[in-house]
């Protein structure tokens, strides 16, 4: 990428030569901060939902129809801030503001693209799911109950019109979107039934607004089942393929990656990174081997081999009832290690509350972080763990053997400290909201994923075992750019995706057909955590080099996290800047 910043020398000559420039630059800088400001309170005035997603709660009593005037709102807003930034020379501004510059750039043309080219909002049902929005309005401490209960009641109102607009969007939806879509629907219709009589009753609300809100709660399940029971009757003779194809592929990876590679690229240092991890893995389930399988005659296939010493390490794991409490015990425990190895500074007063997963999140991801916004930095932090309820004997045994009782520790280093929560927390605190409220995906993932290593690095449970678990684990990661880049672009078959997943990537096949699906409903984010780690372990290793002697890794952890959830390329030209 072509270097954005200006070198000290060169700052240096303009400050001493030509004083009127670099007040012109300060002038610009503080224009751009101005039109930061008016950017974001525009941004979410026409997307309230995100606003209360991210802290921002005084639009909460609002639910935007998503029709073609709303359609028409969204592209008229991205096309005149487009212009807007056309004003600004971006070589004139502060580092800072060149990548706010680039970020809000970004993101406006990638709202384009959503609109003209990819147009998942006729494919993907989905996407139209108003529970979330207001389990988050029960579930919040950022106001009284009441309060927050007004704000539900006000948004119910638009929540007919909403599903009445989502049937005229679709056309030829995916079978797997749709799917998913009648099932996280049904599933969250609940928080307008127990979830929300729970909150009325606490409440001091009169009998007559409880009564006003129950009766909206009526129609708004009857809307939201409604449009659950339309989609399982919608005639869909030519259904739109899962699969998004190479050219809408590449354009997607661009703006949701915002990497240093293209996806061609990054797809083929996964590929060898696969099988460096292969030769590592071998070398350990090979001094292993006497330990866990005796005498036993050694299979000639090395992945075989390393397959029988996983599969018997694996054997060691929780029950499927202790598996939400063995990680509410694992969370104290890694947080003591990273303040006893001085790794970097976590704040104790952040809390982290570990929960089952809300049914209007099951069926893409098995443990997720649902942080709190930048607006609303003291709220809870959710560790949500999908639950095995109702699940069979075999297919419980299956999922813990994956997350057995090594990478079950490596999973919650991932999701919670020093990875996801950690970084979010810090990301809350970045000086440049921006930085914050678009959030790049490779960032956030790819440092849950150097999280991994590095704390096995630093002497985590140090053992042969753990080892050939985190490369097991690691694998995944790398898998899940080969995977999504396959199935998306190279019509990879579900046949030949199970291979590399229980084959190559050594995954129970539960795991595998989990992964599965979970490709068949995104496209690019599975390559995040491998493209945002490969970026990031190279960053610390280019500094390492740089710095010698000097190189502090606390240092580097939190500087690196100082720049909120900007992606990887902008932070290392933030790091290695002279600014």
């Amino acid at each position: 990428m072509k270097k954005l910043f200006v070198s000290i020398f060169t700052i240096s000559l303009l400050f001493s030569c030509n004083k009127n420039t670099k007040t012109t630059d300060k002038a610009l800088d503080q224009k751009f901060d101005k039109y930061k400001e008016g950017f974001v309170t525009s941004l979410w005035k026409i997307n309230p939902g995100w606003a209360s997603g991210v802290g921002y709660h005084k639009l909460d009593s609002i639910l935007v129809v998503p029709d073609a005037t709303e359609t028409k709102v969204q592209l008229d807003f991205a096309n005149t801030q487009l212009d807007s930034l056309k004003q600004y020379d971006i070589e004139s501004l502060s580092d800072n503001n060149k990548t706010d510059f680039q970020m809000i750039k970004n993101q406006l043309e990638a709202s384009v693209f959503s609109i003209k080219e990819l147009k998942s909002s006729e494919w993907n049902p989905s996407e139209y799911n108003v529970c979330g929005s207001f389990a988050e309005i029960l579930n919040g401490n950022y106001d009284s109950l009441e309060v927050r209960l007004r704000a539900f009641n006000a948004k119910m109102n638009a929540i007919p019109a909403y599903y009445e607009a989502a049937k005229k969007n679709i056309k030829n939806p995916t079978i797997e979107h749709t799917d998913l879509a009648i099932a996280q629907n049904i599933g969250g219709s609940t928080v307008f039934e127990a979830d929300l009589n729970e909150a009325l009753a606490k409440s001091k609300l009169s009998a007559a607004e409880k009564k006003e809100i129950q009766d909206k709660a009526k129609v708004s399940i009857k809307a939201i089942k409604d449009y659950a029971e339309w989609l399982q009757n919608l005639p869909n003779k030519t259904p739109r393929s899962f699969r998004l194809g190479a050219d809408l592929y590449a354009k997607k990876f661009n703006f949701d990656i915002q990497s240093s590679y293209t996806a061609d690229e990054i797809y083929k240092i996964a590929v060898d990174h696969k099988n460096d991890l292969h030769d590592k893995m071998f070398v350990l389930a090979d001094k292993l081997w006497k330990k866990y399988k005796g005498n036993a005659p050694k299979p000639a296939d090395k992945l075989e081999l390393i397959k029988q010493v996983i599969d018997k390490i694996s054997l060691q794991h929780t029950t499927p009832e202790r598996f939400q409490s063995e990680i509410e015990k694992q969370i104290p425990e890694l947080a003591a290690y990273v303040k006893a190895k001085d790794l970097l500074y976590i704040d104790p007063s952040k809390p982290l509350v570990v929960r089952k997963e809300p049914a209007y999140m099951a069926g893409v991801a098995g443990a997720s972080i649902s942080a709190a916004g930048p607006y609303d930095k003291n709220a809870n932090t959710y560790y949500n763990v999908g639950s095995m309820s109702g699940w069979t004997a075999e297919n419980a045994e299956s999922y813990l053997r994956e997350y057995n009782d090594y990478i079950l520790q490596i999973l919650n280093i991932h999701e919670a400290i020093p990875g996801h929560y950690t970084q979010l927390v810090y990301s809350n605190q970045s000086p440049s909201i921006i930085k914050s409220i678009l959030g790049n995906g490779a960032m956030v993932e790819g440092w849950a994923v150097y999280a991994e290593k590095m704390m096995l690095e630093s002497g985590y449970k140090n053992s042969d075992e753990m080892w050939l678990m985190y490369y097991k684990w690691n694998l995944r990661t790398t898998c899940n750019t080969i995977l999504d880049i396959s199935v998306h672009t190279k019509d990879m078959s579900k046949e030949e995706a199970m291979i590399l997943l229980t084959r190559e990537a050594f995954q129970q096949q539960a795991e595998a057909e989990g992964k599965w699906k979970r490709v068949t409903l995104s496209q690019v984010q599975l390559c995040s955590y491998f493209t945002g780690y490969t970026e990031i372990y190279n960053l610390r290793e280019e500094l390492k080099k740089q710095e010698g002697d000097k190189f502090n890794l606390k240092k580097f952890h939190e500087k690196f996290l100082s720049f909120g959830s900007a992606p990887v390329k902008y932070i290392k030209e933030l790091m290695l800047s002279k600014e």
